[in-house]
């Protein structure tokens, strides 16, 4: 028996990026472990990536290439698969123009090769692309509204922090490893304050814990901010590096403190203590990508950024206002920046789709991500794409987009992929390497589209080796300690290019570098009330969140019965026990679910599991009409109300 272990990187949508060192037996994947020597995550895995063995080798694995004849998805070889989409790729452009391929490539793996299938459309066309992004679109556009940046300080920085803001962040559950970092600025002093609307696993980290009313966390920001000017807390040295201070200054001004804190549903004196620790700092913010998912979510980071640059905290070591990390700032680019003819609106992808004319979209061709269960209105999306003329999806598994597909290419799991990646949690640099071979039916991208060039007979598209395409996204940083060799020495090297501490005192990376304060109030949401049922709760908030077992349909499937559970205050279901069987209705459509009572939760929301299969029926999107944000083309997720009906 030969037993073997390696090490890799999983690649998958998450900040974490966890180091996994694999037991591999006999040419089989037998054990994940976190590998003790990554400096962040530090031998310990989530518990999705530590159960992805039930995925890498379970049932529901595509192994080889599926055409659809006669209406069924059917096995068929390679030759065949790539022969089938390159005629139609050719056609397609032929009769109709490049505009009528559409591109949609989502963050499912966080490899910076994946990339290339970017570089491919581009030169075959240029082709219709995909514009927006559903999860931290708002939030990242703030950020480079107010500082020029979307970036960080150092995670290990928060270790210098008097006070740490866990806002709209549920780490327990999506961030595991920063745990840890937190627990180690509890010990040198800090204390945690949380604010979520949802009580959650990671109230037991916090020292103070505020549960305001969903979609408040703008008011709030201005109620710490105008008890911060009313009590001469602000940075003396503010207006020096913030442009519109005495703008912004009056927006907080235009009502009282205990005018904001009611809006917030939050007592005054919570607002007070708050501006205090901010005003005392060093102060950090840690934002979660959640509260950002509404339509005024631009609005709500930028009142963060602002409440963090007013306060003295923006340039202070153990302060900052952190919403991302810049995974992909120490990366070479594949190509120049795409000339796209066209572009869909990821948060309104199916009204784009259907309205897209002279040329309509004919071929769609879908890669890291799985829009039918990932979007709001999932109706909508699974109808528009059965509508398109050619589909093709490059997956792991069939999925419910993979399933109305006409070509679905079987490509590597995180334990079989090649690639380079960042994180967006932290500021490491990793290579996602095989730990065991592919399946014999299944390809890498990179070796799809090379084969798909020469088929097309697109010459300029590169036939490089995949080390020679990830030595070419490392060589602006290769010099600096960080070349594909010092990866698979160490496992993660910290990225060059990234500071301990973000900005310089009173430096943003604006085009004046001054922060940028917003001005404005953030309007009201368009909300649609749900359908009026018999014996219906009152209208409720819906949160769907990312949970311990799933993120998204790839693990969501897993240990779910036919109904998804819903968790509310049991005052919302008089008469009702765990378990009973009920409804939700949105404005939008219905979803049968399982009701969880819990009297930690308020009682203006629902919280069902983020994820779930469209198909089986289990996809809270179904119920989230298509809405765009404020900035950055996000989706307003959370902008949903619904009543929970008895069945």
């Amino acid at each position: 028996m030969s037993v073997l272990t390696q090490r890799t990187t999983c690649n998958r949508d998450c900040p974490d990026a966890c180091g996994i060192v694999a037991t591999v037996t006999d040419g089989v994947v037998t054990q994940l472990k976190g590998d003790p020597e990554h400096p962040v995550t530090r031998g310990f895995l989530c518990f999705r990536t530590s159960r992805f063995l039930e995925l890498q080798n379970g049932p529901d694995r595509v192994r080889e290439p599926l055409v659809r004849k006669n209406g069924q998805l059917v096995p068929a070889t390679w030759d065949e698969a790539l022969g089938l989409i390159a005629d139609k790729l050719l056609q397609v452009r032929r009769e109709s123009g490049p505009a009528a391929i559409f591109h949609y490539r989502s963050g499912g793996s966080l490899g910076i090769l994946k990339h290339l299938t970017d570089l491919f459309f581009d030169e075959f066309g240029p082709c219709t692309g995909k514009v927006g992004d559903i999860c931290s679109g708002a939030g990242e556009a703030a950020q480079m509204e107010d500082l020029g940046t979307s970036d960080s300080n150092d995670l290990f920085d928060l270790c210098n922090s008097r006070h740490l803001v866990l806002w709209g962040k549920n780490p327990a559950v999506s961030n595991v490893h920063l745990v840890p970092i937190l627990k180690e600025a509890q010990a040198r002093g800090a204390r945690i304050t949380l604010i979520d609307p949802v009580h959650h696993k990671s109230v037991g980290l916090a020292d103070t814990y505020l549960q305001p009313a969903p979609g408040s966390d703008f008011e709030l920001a201005l109620g710490i901010a105008r008890a911060l000017f009313d009590r001469g807390q602000v940075d003396p040295k503010a207006a020096s590096f913030c442009d519109h201070l005495p703008e912004f200054q009056r927006l907080a001004q235009s009502r009282t403190v205990a005018e904001w804190a009611a809006r917030a549903d939050l007592p005054v004196a919570a607002v007070l203590d708050l501006a205090d620790r901010f005003a005392d700092g060093p102060t950090a913010i840690l934002v979660g990508w959640g509260m950002q998912r509404r339509q005024r979510g631009g609005a709500i980071v930028r009142a963060l950024d602002a409440l963090s640059a007013i306060s003295g905290n923006l340039f202070r070591s153990g302060g900052g206002v952190s919403f991302y990390f810049r995974r992909r700032k120490a990366f070479r680019p594949f190509g120049p920046p795409a000339k796209h003819p066209r572009v869909i609106r990821e948060p309104l992808f199916a009204q784009d789709l259907l309205a897209a004319q002279d040329p309509p979209i004919r071929f769609l061709w879908d890669t890291a991500g799985n829009p039918v269960s990932m979007l709001p209105d999932s109706a909508a999306v699974a109808k528009a794409i059965d509508a398109i003329e050619f589909v093709v999806v490059a997956d792991c598994f069939l999925t419910d987009t993979a399933r109305r597909a006409d070509v679905v290419l079987p490509v590597p799991t995180l334990l079989e992929d090649s690639d380079v990646l960042g994180s967006y949690g932290h500021h490491w640099l990793a290579e996602s390497r095989p730990v065991v071979p592919m399946p014999p039916g299944v390809r890498h991208e990179l070796h799809i589209f090379q084969e798909l060039a020469r088929r097309v007979g697109l010459a300029s598209y590169p036939q490089d080796t995949i080390d020679a395409c990830k030595r070419n996204a490392l060589a602006d940083v290769a010099g600096q300690g960080a070349s594909l060799e010092m990866l698979r020495k160490h496992g993660a090297v910290r990225s060059p290019v990234a500071d301990m501490l973000l900005f310089r005192e009173g430096q943003v990376l604006t085009r004046n570098g001054h922060v940028q304060l917003l001005t404005d109030d953030a309007p009201a949401p368009v909300l649609d009330e749900p359908k009026a049922a018999p014996r219906a709760s009152r209208s409720l908030w819906l949160f769907s969140n990312s949970t311990e077992r799933s993120q998204a349909s790839q693990w969501s499937g897993k240990g779910l019965g036919p109904r998804l559970p819903v968790t509310v205050h049991p005052d919302n279901a008089p008469g009702l026990a765990d378990g009973a069987p009920v409804r939700l209705y949105s404005a939008h459509g219905s979803l049968a679910a399982e009701l969880v009572l819990d009297p930690a939760q308020r009682k203006d929301v629902a919280i069902v599991p983020k994820g779930g299969h469209f198909d089986r029926g289990q996809s809270a999107n179904t119920l989230i009409a298509a809405r765009p944000t404020d900035l950055g083309l996000g989706a307003a997720y959370l902008d949903c109300l619904v009543r929970i009906v008895p069945e």
